[in-house]
Formats: C-alpha cells, structure tokens, sequence
C-alpha cells in the first residue's frame, strides 16, 4: 500500500504486532523519533516508553515497551522489545504490577544504565496510571 511501511514488533515470547503503519513514533533512548515511509536507516536502541502506531485506516494504538531496539530501513521497521503491552488493555492492576517491577528494578540498579532505564520505566508507567 502507497503510503505505508510494514511494522512489526516481536517480543521474546511472540510476534506482538505486524501491520502495516503510515507513521510510527518510537521511544529511543536518545529521544522520541518518528518513522514514516521512506525512513533513513536506522538503528537505535529504546527506552521504557510507549510506541504509537498510526495505521492506514487513521485508528492508532499505544503499545508500552520496556527497552530494546528498533531497526529502521524505507519500508520496514521491526522493533524487539523486552516486553510489550497493549495500553489499551492495560488495567490499574497490570500498570501497578508493573510499575512495582519498575520501582524494584530502580532500587536495585547497581549502574547509571540500569538506573537510567528503571526511572524511564517508572516515569512512564506513572504516566499511564492518569
């Protein structure tokens, strides 16, 4: 499809999404950036954040990811993330759980990169708790 670019998103665990996407705007450890049909390549690490996905038809969907990498090229971007969720269908319940991981994960950091990516993570989650 014209306009478009095939986005795919695998977890360890699964093939989370595969669609096709007319704009994608993605955490990246050095800021948000976003991907749209004939992207440079690019490759980047993310960070705890939320991936906003515009499909063809104008609908969106918000998937929060807790670190990984996004490889971009003009006509295809595949993130591998560590762990993806539907924020649509996160509840308060799932957010506080993983907002408890987060915190922990905070208070047991033992580098400024795992510090850095703990507080990403919970400054995330306790933006999805509003």
């Amino acid at each position: 499809m014209a306009g478009t670019f095939k986005f795919e998103l695998v977890t360890p665990e699964r093939m989370a999404l595969s669609e096709d996407a007319t704009q994608v705007v993605v955490p990246g450890v050095e800021g948000e950036f976003t991907v749209l049909p004939g992207h440079a390549p690019v490759i980047s690490a993310l960070r705890p954040g939320v991936i906003d996905v515009t499909l063809p038809d104008a609908r969106k969907t918000r998937i929060f990811v807790k670190g990984g990498f996004a490889e971009v090229d003009a006509d295809h971007l595949t993130v591998l993330a560590e762990r993806a969720l539907d924020v649509d269908t996160m509840d308060a319940g799932t957010i506080a759980a993983e907002l408890a991981t987060a915190e922990a994960d905070l208070a047991s950091a033992s580098d400024d990169a795992g510090r850095l990516a703990a507080a990403s993570a919970v400054e995330r989650l306790r933006g999805l708790r509003r």
